[in-house]
C-alpha cells in the first residue's frame, strides 16, 4: 500500500498516485517566459523574500511549480529538465506529490559553485507571472504582545533592541506563525519600520510612539518603499550599513556599495533574541506545561480509541488541533484526504505537534505503539532515546558549539549501523518561530550560552515500515561541577512521558536510567498539579502510570560519560544537514 502511494516513472505509462500534481502547464508557461528572456536555468527556492522557513500561501512558489508542499526544498528548471532537492524528511512525500515531469535528488545540498553558469538576479519573479490565481496578502491587523509576557527591561530600552521581536508585535501573514511582512532600518537617530501601513491599528501606532521623542519614535513607511528609501539613505556621505548575511535577501544586499557594507553571519538582533531573558524563559516554561497537558490528553485518547478501529491519521490530527492552537501536526507523512489511513495497533505512530501560545512556542514529538512492537522497533526506539538522553544530560563549557556535541545523539544508533538524515535540533521562539535560528547543532549555529532554548530530536526511519523521532525542547542552564565554573547543561522543558513498551531498559546505562527517572519526577511535579487544576483526573492517573520509576540498573556496555567524547570532538568538524 505504501509503494502504491508513490509514483513509478519507470513504467509505461508512468504510475501516478492520486496525490500527484500535474505540473505540465505551469512548467510549459515558465519555460516560455525563460526562453523569451534567454534564461537557461531558473532557480526556485522554497522560501519568501524574508528567507522564512514557513511561508504564506502566496509565497508557496515551490509548491505551485512542483506540487511538493514540504517546508524545505529548492527546484531548478531548464528547458529539458526539472529537478527538486529536499532532505530525507520529505523524500517519501515528494514521491507522492510530484508527477514524472520532476526528478528528485537525494544526494545532498544543491550546489552551483562548480557550474559554468552565470547567476543573475531578476527583479520580477517568473513564477508569479505564470501563477494566475496567486493568493492575496493577508488583511488581518498587526497586534502587540500583552505586558505580562514582555520583559519590561527590554521594553524600556526599545531603542537598542529592535525588530519585529523587539517591537513586541505579531501578525498572521504566515499560517501557524505569528509573523507579518516587514523590514526595519535602525540608525543612530531614526527608526524606520517598513510595513503594510493599512494593517497598523491606531492602538499599535500609539504604542510605537508612546515612549519616545522625535525623531526616535518609530516611523512607519510603506512596505514596498524599502529599496527606494534604503538607496536614498545609503547615498548620504559617511554612511555604513550592517547586515546579517544569513537572513538578508540579495535584493537588499546588492544595492549597498561594498565600501559602505559591514557584514556578520547573523544580525545582532538574531543573536540577542537567541538568549531568553528571565521573563521569556519563565513564560516559555509555563507554555510547555500547558502544552504537555494537551499532548497527554491526545496520547491517552489514542490509547483508548485506536484499538476500537475507527480512528485515522486525519481524525487524530483534528483531535490534537482541538486541544491546542498549533502549527500543522506532522503525523507520519503529513496526512491529507488522499493519503489518510486507518490507525491500527500493529504499527508505530509518530506525532510531531506544537502550539503557539501568547507566552511561548512549543514543539514536541512522541512515537508510540499500541500493540506489541517488534524487537527491531524496540531496539531502534531505545537507541533514539539514548541519543536524546546523552545530549540532554551532557555537561559542556559555555561557548561550546552544538555541532561538537551533536554526535552524542547518533552514537547509540551508529553502534549498530543506524542513522538519521536530518539535523538534531533547532532553536525555538517566544510566540514566534518554531524553528528559530541561529541556535542548534549544525555547523552554522552560534555557540551555546545560558538561556538558549533548543530542540533535541534524534530519530530513525525505515522506509515503508516505520519512523521514530523523540523531540524535546530544552534550555541551557548553568551546571554545577566539582572544579570548574562557567559550564552548562540542558534542562528539558517538554514534559510528556515516552512510550514504556518501546523502551528496552537493558540497553540503558545506569546514568541514563537515573536521568530518565529524574525527568519523570519533574513531569509529576510540574504537570500533575496542572492536570488536577483542570479537572483532568483520568489524564493525571495516566501520567502517573506512565512516569512510574524504572529500576535503576543498566548495561555497562552502553554509553558512559560524554566528557571523553567531547574532548575528541573538539578537534573535529561534523556536518549534518
Amino acid at each position: 500500500a505504501n509503494k502504491q502511494a508513490e509514483r513509478n516513472c519507470s513504467l509505461t505509462p508512468p504510475y501516478l498516485p492520486s496525490t500527484a500534481v500535474n505540473t505540465s502547464l505551469q512548467l510549459q508557461q515558465l519555460r516560455e517566459k525563460m526562453q523569451s528572456l534567454r534564461i537557461s536555468a531558473y532557480i526556485i527556492p522554497g522560501t519568501d523574500a524574508h528567507l522564512s522557513e514557513y511561508i504564506a500561501s502566496r509565497d508557496a512558489r515551490l509548491a505551485f511549480i512542483t506540487g511538493f508542499t514540504g517546508s524545505a526544498g529548492t527546484a531548478v528548471v531548464t528547458q529539458s529538465k526539472a529537478v527538486l532537492w529536499t532532505d530525507s524528511r520529505y523524500w517519501v512525500q515528494a514521491e507522492r506529490q510530484m508527477d514524472c515531469n520532476w526528478e528528485l535528488e537525494k544526494d545532498g545540498r544543491c550546489d552551483y559553485t562548480s557550474s559554468s553558469l552565470h547567476l543573475e538576479p531578476k527583479a520580477v519573479n517568473l513564477v508569479d507571472v505564470v501563477w494566475g490565481d496567486r493568493p492575496p496578502l493577508s488583511s488581518e491587523s498587526i497586534f502587540r504582545l500583552p505586558d505580562r509576557v514582555i520583559s519590561m527591561i527590554f521594553f524600556l530600552i526599545l531603542i537598542v533592541h529592535l525588530f519585529v521581536w523587539l517591537f513586541n508585535l505579531r501578525g498572521n501573514d504566515i499560517p501557524y506563525n505569528p509573523f507579518f511582512y516587514s523590514y526595519t532600518l535602525l540608525t543612530l537617530n531614526e527608526i524606520w519600520l517598513f510595513v503594510h501601513t493599512e494593517r497598523v491599528t491606531k492602538d499599535v501606532e500609539e504604542y510605537l510612539t508612546a515612549h519616545c521623542s522625535d525623531p526616535l519614535c518609530v516611523q512607519l513607511k510603506p512596505y514596498d518603499s524599502v529599496l527606494r528609501d534604503l538607496t536614498t539613505y545609503i547615498g548620504q556621505p559617511g554612511v555604513k550599513v550592517w547586515i546579517g548575511t544569513e537572513y538578508t535577501n540579495y535584493a537588499l544586499y546588492e544595492i549597498i556599495p561594498q565600501e559602505k557594507l559591514i557584514t556578520s553571519t547573523y544580525s545582532p538582533v538574531l543573536t540577542s533574541k537567541a538568549v531568553k531573558d528571565q521573563t521569556e524563559e519563565q513564560v516559555l516554561r509555563d507554555a510547555h506545561v500547558r502544552d504537555a497537558v494537551a499532548v497527554i490528553q491526545l496520547l491517552m485518547w489514542l490509547e483508548k480509541a485506536v484499538p476500537q478501529g475507527n480512528e485515522t491519521e486525519l481524525s487524530a490530527a483534528e483531535y490534537v488541533n482541538k486541544l491546542l492552537v498549533s502549527f500543522p501536526v506532522f503525523l507520519c507523512c503529513s496526512p491529507s484526504v488522499e493519503t489518510n489511513r486507518r490507525l491500527t495497533v500493529d504499527e508505530m505512530y509518530l506525532v510531531d505537534s506544537g502550539g503557539q501560545y501568547l507566552d511561548g512556542t512549543t514543539d514536541i514529538t512522541r512515537t508510540v505503539h499500541w500493540g506489541t512492537p517488534t524487537p527491531m522497533q524496540k531496539e531502534a526506539f531505545t537507541r533514539v532515546l539514548m541519543g536524546n538522553i546523552e545530549i540532554s544530560r551532557t555537561v559542556f563549557p559555555s561557548g561550546t558549539r552544538g555541532v561538537n556535541i551533536e554526535m552524542l545523539g547518533r552514537r547509540a544508533l551508529w553502534e549498530v549501523g543506524l542513522n538519521y538524515g536530518h539535523g538534531t535540533g533547532h532553536g525555538v521562539g517566544n510566540y514566534f518561530g518554531v524553528h528559530e535560528w541561529p541556535v542548534g547543532f549544525q555547523t552554522n549555529n552560534i555557540p551555546f550560552r545560558a538561556g538558549m532554548f533548543t530542540s533535541i530530536e534524534p530519530g530513525y526511519y525505515k522506509e515503508n515500515d516505520f519512523g521514530i523521532r523523540i523531540e524535546d525542547i530544552a534550555v541551557t542552564v548553568p551546571a554545577q561541577t566539582k572544579y570548574g565554573n562557567n559550564y552548562l547543561t540542558f534542562d528539558t522543558v517538554s514534559l510528556v512521558p515516552y512510550d514504556r513498551k518501546l523502551i528496552d531498559i537493558a540497553l540503558l546505562s545506569s546514568e541514563q536510567l537515573q536521568w530518565l527517572n529524574n525527568y519523570y519526577m519533574t513531569i509529576r511535579q510540574l504537570v500533575g498539579p496542572e492536570l488536577v487544576k483542570q479537572g483532568l483526573h483520568e489524564e493525571n492517573d495516566w501520567m502517573l502510570k506512565n512516569t512510574d520509576p524504572f529500576p535503576e540498573f543498566g548495561s555497562s556496555a552502553s554509553i558512559c560519560s560524554s566528557s571523553l567524547t567531547l574532548i575528541a570532538l573538539a578537534f573535529l568538524n561534523w556536518t549534518f544537514v
